[in-house]
């Protein structure tokens, strides 16, 4: 059987090493898969982008994960398949849930997108992935401030809200 994986999600990048947490750019994640599957299932994927390198690399068009960016499976709740970095040393973190049948993910090979259509309706202009993640230059919109305070209360190093606008 051959199935295909959709999905859409946002990045948010830490300012600094316990820095707080920057505005969320949106993007799409796309894979195929091969194998013997029983019903459908939808799942719930979160990559927490830990430092500049790392999101340097998502600023590429079609970055395939686990090959063209380190990606580990996030240290606390998560159900994906992968080897758990505990000591936060990977570029991108990643967490997970599924509801329905299987209870884990493979995301190696798997490629994400810029969404630019859907950035450019959550901030009401264009703005690019760099001005989002990279320079800063974007203030969160208020849609994203329950995402800002789940972050900050649970990320693994702490870091402080960043103020909405809007």
């Amino acid at each position: 059987v051959v199935g295909g994986n959709y999905g859409r999600g946002a990045l948010v990048c830490r300012r600094g090493g316990d820095g707080p947490w920057g505005a969320p750019s949106l993007f799409t994640l796309g894979g195929a898969n091969v194998g013997f599957q029983i019903g459908g299932k939808a799942t719930d994927v979160v990559f927490l982008v830990m430092n500049s390198g790392g999101a340097r690399k998502l600023l590429q068009s079609g970055v395939k994960l686990g090959v063209d960016a380190s990606a580990a499976a996030g240290p606390v709740g998560r159900s994906a398949e992968g080897a758990t970095d505990v000591q936060l040393h990977a570029e991108i973190l990643s967490y997970s849930r599924s509801r329905g049948l299987f209870a884990g993910i493979s995301l190696a090979g798997a490629v994400l997108r810029h969404d630019n259509d859907g950035n450019q309706r959550l901030y009401a202009h264009a703005v690019t992935p760099k001005e989002i993640l990279i320079d800063g230059k974007v203030s969160p919109p208020k849609a994203a401030k329950p995402l800002d305070e789940m972050l900050a209360k649970y990320s693994p190093r702490g870091g402080s809200s960043f103020g909405t606008t809007g």
